[in-house]
């Protein structure tokens, strides 16, 4: 099923929830705490930004993704490949920052805190050319 198909039948969710005044902003309320605390990897990786995640939810997420200035850009899903299966279902991927412009599916075949090769689902906040705030 396409990611706007997802949307429309609101299994993505886009709107705001009642965090989505408490995340726009680095750093989150607890339970997040920043990746870079819980694994090696740098505070801020370039494509993504600076990355938050509440520790129960690992490894899927959702991921908050900073810009440099401390403005909420994405959430972002990691999801294994092995959990890409008719027997498994993801239900509502909320967006907790609210409104999603866009979305991108990536392949990562591993990092440090999900070493199994998995999705990037990313519910970008932001336009596509405000994607630059995180590039670097």
């Amino acid at each position: 099923m396409k990611i706007l198909s997802l949307i429309a039948a609101g299994l993505i969710a886009t709107a705001g929830t009642a965090l989505a005044a408490d995340v726009t902003q680095a750093p989150p309320p607890a339970p997040y705490a920043a990746v870079s605390s819980l694994v090696k990897l740098p505070n801020f990786i370039p494509g993504l930004g600076t990355l938050y995640v509440d520790p129960a939810t690992l490894p899927a997420g959702p991921f908050l993704a900073y810009d440099h200035d401390g403005k909420l850009v994405s959430t972002i899903y990691m999801i294994p490949i092995a959990d890409l299966n008719p027997d498994k279902s993801f239900g509502d991927l909320a967006a907790p920052g609210g409104a999603v412009d866009h979305v991108e599916i990536t392949y990562n075949a591993g990092h440090p805190g999900v070493e199994v090769p998995h999705a990037h689902i990313i519910l970008w906040h932001v336009s596509a050319a405000d994607q630059a705030r995180v590039a670097k």
